[in-house]
């Protein structure tokens, strides 16, 4: 790495989903004790970070997302004495542990909240969004919401309560209310929470859907878009006016002066590249980078739940865009899957039998060569799939039933919404991680809070060791290609064959080296001419051994060696990374 570049260029982060990465004590849900037990996981897998999902007291409502007490263990998952020895065992390893900080909203059952609607001349009324009933409207009644705006969980974004008569906005779950960020005193409660954590020794922060904070304190009425019940309202708070002063703000208060290398890294739905740009920028000390969704809405129809099948051309124009407009100033996050996410594997690849292997490694060879941070997600490194969910009794997230009863309720075909949950709820990305082929895949002695993927017996961590082939022994070649190769985190990026539905093809170039990496998106084989000057350059990384294979049978070791001529086969879902000393650009004309 180069001597002034930050850390986190180089690194891989992991992101581990308590609830359901591992549970020590035979209850049914994850716990910190049984992700100290597996860390040695995520060490041999050679990542860098641990990003920890949640684990503050929470009723639980969007599983932990909803926060009551910011500085605490919740019991489902430990005490702070388990944190501590997580977080040293963390260390010892040479790794950092980031906090997922989620100060949009709180819980109602946040002391915060329990003050603010006890009155409205309590002292923390203003710490939310209390407001008034449409003026001439009964409060309460139908329609005299304060504005028009939709809630992202179904429904309208506001709830009435009838002790004080007003009502308070919650973009996401009614018991999720969004704090006001207009007031200091909020802030300075926000700032001093995440002092303790750092002064705890955790690494940073991932910041859950921070772009949201900074609304217009107007709160104007939304656009009703077709087919639509709500407004659409993120116009006036998504990147909203303040939002720049509060993340300098944030920084200054909570970062500057202190000791140690951290990363902030900003999840922010809605977010331009522009504006990114301005996040990310060094010089305005804002976050590090950005999570963005831009191109985990592209197989998206009317909304997320109904699925469309992906045009890789519209991939590319997307992650080019961002590779473009990122290139002098600021940084990506690359990342295919999260807990809000379907299964890569499922969704752009092939999770039949016979590709899944195949089609799972292309898809994180293509990722993790953009430039950018690569975020794995537990379980993405063995190929998890997406759930067989066979009813709607078979999901738990708020958001997925929530959709279910409103659309059903309003006269949908229940297959159809079902279908729709199958391929996009967030519930697949949340069956528990898959140790090995036992009765609860190694995850727990118990009954587990959510059913375990049946396909664990074949598709495991155990198994994934033993097999040189894996998904998991790729992910490892891929992560240790970034922290040897210094193209791949320093080099320029230069899209190839933009306009091919087949293909996805890039140039990296850094100093005297250059990396050309081609993945086919399809189940068949699909010949590709070579750039100029790519005859003959060493394979550096492939997902097919030696000869090649029909299909992903047994197999060795070993990349196989480079294309003999200028014109190369990609057999179905196969990846390629070539390697060769650049060609130094031509003169400019006399």
């Amino acid at each position: 790495m180069d001597v002034d570049e930050p850390w986190w260029k180089s690194a891989v982060v992991y992101q581990v989903y308590p609830r359901s990465f591992a549970d020590s004590d035979g209850d049914g849900i994850g716990d910190l004790r049984g992700i100290t037990a597996h860390l040695d996981h995520l060490a041999d897998l050679g990542v860098d970070v641990l990003w920890l999902s949640p684990v503050y007291p929470s009723p639980q409502d969007d599983n932990g997302y909803d926060i009551s007490d910011y500085q605490d263990v919740d019991p489902l998952f430990g005490t702070l004495d388990d944190f501590d020895e997580l977080l040293a065992a963390v260390h010892a390893r040479g790794m950092r542990m980031i906090m997922d900080l989620v100060v949009n909203h709180t819980s109602d059952e946040h002391p915060w909240f329990a003050a603010s609607r006890s009155g409205r001349d309590d002292p923390r009324r203003d710490w939310y969004w209390w407001r008034p009933a449409r003026e001439g409207m009964e409060p309460g009644a139908p329609g005299a919401e304060p504005n028009n705006w939709g809630s992202f969980f179904s429904g309208s974004a506001w709830e009435f309560d009838a002790a004080t008569g007003e009502y308070y906005l919650h973009l996401f779950s009614r018991k999720q209310p969004d704090l006001n960020w207009e007031n200091p005193q909020v802030r300075k409660a926000v700032h001093a929470m995440m002092r303790w954590w750092l002064d705890r020794g955790v690494d940073g922060f991932r910041m859950d859907v921070v772009n949201l904070l900074s609304k217009d304190p107007a709160l104007p009425d939304g656009i009703v878009h077709e087919d639509r019940r709500y407004g659409d309202g993120s116009p006036h708070y998504t990147c909203g006016p303040r939002i720049h002063e509060y993340l300098r703000e944030m920084r200054r208060e909570v970062f500057a002066g202190r000791a140690g290398t951290f990363l902030t890294v900003g999840e922010m739905p809605g977010v331009t590249v522009d504006e990114a740009r301005l996040f990310t920028d060094p010089a305005r000390g804002e976050v590090d980078m950005v999570f963005q969704f831009e191109h985990v809405g592209l197989d998206h129809g009317d909304g997320k739940f109904d699925p469309r099948p992906l045009r890789l051309t519209d991939l590319k124009a997307s992650l080019g865009r961002w590779q473009t407009g990122l290139r002098e100033t600021g940084w990506n996050s690359l990342y295919w899957n999260n807990h809000d996410q379907p299964r890569v594997v499922s969704r752009f690849g092939d999770d039949g039998e016979r590709y899944r292997t195949r089609s799972a490694t292309m898809l994180a060879t293509v990722l993790h060569l953009h430039r950018g941070t690569p975020y794995v997600y537990q379980g993405e490194e063995l190929g998890m799939a997406n759930a067989p969910f066979a009813s709607v009794e078979d999901f738990r997230d708020i958001e997925s039933l929530n959709h279910w009863a409103e659309a059903v309720g309003g006269g949908a075909d229940p297959r159809e919404v079902l279908r729709g949950l199958r391929a996009t709820g967030r519930d697949n990305a949340r069956t528990p991680m898959q140790w090995d082929a036992s009765e609860h895949a190694g995850f727990t002695t118990g009954t587990p809070w959510i059913p375990v993927n049946p396909d664990h017996r074949w598709v495991n961590a155990a198994a994934a060791r033993a097999d040189p082939g894996s998904v998991l022994h790729h992910y490892r070649r891929l992560i240790a290609l970034r922290h040897t190769e210094p193209a791949v985190v320093h080099g320029d990026f230069h899209m190839l064959l933009a306009d091919d539905e087949r293909v996805y093809a890039f140039l990296r170039r850094y100093r005297d080296t250059e990396l050309l990496v081609l993945g086919n998106f399809t189940g068949e084989a699909v010949p590709v001419e070579l750039p100029e000057g790519w005859r003959g350059a060493e394979l550096l990384l492939g997902n097919l051994p030696p000869g090649g294979l029909p299909d992903d049978g047994p197999r060795t070791a070993g990349p196989r060696p480079g294309p003999p001529g200028d014109r190369v086969v990609l057999e179905p879902w196969e990846a390629r990374v070539h390697r060769r000393a650049a060609v130094p650009p031509a003169p400019p004309d006399a």
